[in-house]
């Protein structure tokens, strides 16, 4: 580059001081994690620190550290809130209303998560953090429930073509429960023909030849999910309209 046109190019530095204010933008990330308990969908809350929201229920989120990346910061807000880790995460986009946060300028990214809320138990309990049902939340600190519907909505788009929908169930199951927490997502009743036929075509299970015991309706047959399936980790989207 002709040395006229780089004694034109501005420095690292003299960008800052020039835009002092877009350097002073913090940054956090926010945590929908869904669980699912006698066929109803739930979001894990803590109660808000903050005096502004005082006894208001918020997600779980933080500040992204000055050297931490944005997709670690949700991993250390699980395990640091709950004790969990290596669990399903997908970021979902990012909320950026500028009086959506107090105390000054804030932009988000939402990530969920699903859990199968018997065989992650909760090793840490501070600022009340407990299970609600989402047809429960009316209100929530910040634009919370904003974004728990931004993330339920990308989950009810996603179930359909994505074997996410397992990480909220046993690693055995049946099919009356698989169509329960089908149920339970997207907020309507499936009918139970149609639903296994459109279930047997995807070929996601294994039949393990093992019923049901101890249940209070008729024994069922069990299935897994098929081993090359199983993912804990984020997935890549596709995003269309939810049919079963």
């Amino acid at each position: 580059m002709p040395t006229e046109a780089l004694k034109k190019l501005k420095t690292a530095e003299s960008e800052k001081i020039s835009h002092l204010d877009y350097f002073n933008i913090a940054i956090s990330v926010d945590c929908v994690i869904f669980g699912f308990e006698k066929k109803e969908l739930k979001i894990l809350l803590i109660k808000s620190d903050l005096a502004e929201f005082a006894n208001k229920w918020s997600l779980l989120g933080d500040f992204i550290k000055p050297a931490e990346d944005l997709d670690s910061a949700p991993y250390r807000v699980l395990k640091q809130r709950t004790g969990l880790n290596d669990v399903f995460l997908q970021q979902v986009g990012s909320f950026g209303t500028i009086n959506r946060h107090p105390s000054g300028r804030v932009i988000t990214t939402a990530y969920y998560s699903l859990i199968n809320i018997k065989h992650h138990q909760m090793k840490i309990t501070d600022n009340e953090v407990h299970w609600h049902m989402i047809e429960t939340i009316k209100e929530l600190a910040f634009d919370h429930k904003q974004i728990m519907e931004a993330c339920l909505k990308r989950l009810r788009e996603q179930v359909v073509d994505e074997p996410v929908i397992f990480n909220l169930l046993p690693e055995k199951f049946s099919l009356r429960e698989l169509q329960d927490l089908y149920q339970a997502i997207l907020g309507i009743k499936l009918d139970r023909r149609n639903f296994r036929k459109k279930i047997a075509m995807k070929n996601w299970l294994d039949d393990i030849d093992e019923m049901e015991d101890d249940v209070p309706h008729r024994p069922g047959k069990l299935y897994k999910l098929k081993t090359d399936l199983k993912n804990n980790k984020p997935l890549k989207s596709s995003v269309k309209k939810a049919k079963v």
